[in-house]
């Protein structure tokens, strides 16, 4: 058996990276709400005056902020959840009820799934 040669893949080259000058530039541009440059901007805001527990307590206010902030999201998708399950739960029921009024020989007017706007 003869080998076979792997053809090498050529990359392009790789752009050259930012500036200082364009980092900097990107920083001071970011808006003040950006929780990425928020901590840099404080420290800019406070130069070489700001006193380090003002800045100790401002950076436990965003650590406190963020905190809250996973906690709520983790309720939110656990109450999706709960109501997903609850949802299913009340499709099932709805067929039970369904199957019954049908072997009980019951006509009563029934809104389909579709009426509701839920498809099955």
């Amino acid at each position: 058996m003869g080998s076979k040669a792997k053809k090498r893949v050529v990359l392009p080259t790789r752009p050259a990276p930012p500036t200082v000058e364009q980092i900097l530039e990107d920083v001071r541009g970011a808006p003040s709400d950006d929780p990425v440059f928020a901590a840099l901007a404080l420290e800019d805001s406070l130069g070489l005056s700001g006193r380090a527990e003002d800045t100790e307590a401002q950076r436990e206010q965003l650590y406190q902020q963020s905190r809250a902030y996973v906690t709520m999201n983790q309720r939110l998708q656990q109450a999706g959840a709960g109501l997903k399950q609850k949802c299913e739960e009340l499709w099932r029921a709805e067929g039970r009820l369904s199957e019954d009024q049908g072997n009980s020989g019951c006509k009563r007017h029934h809104r389909s799934e579709a009426a509701w706007g839920y498809p099955h």
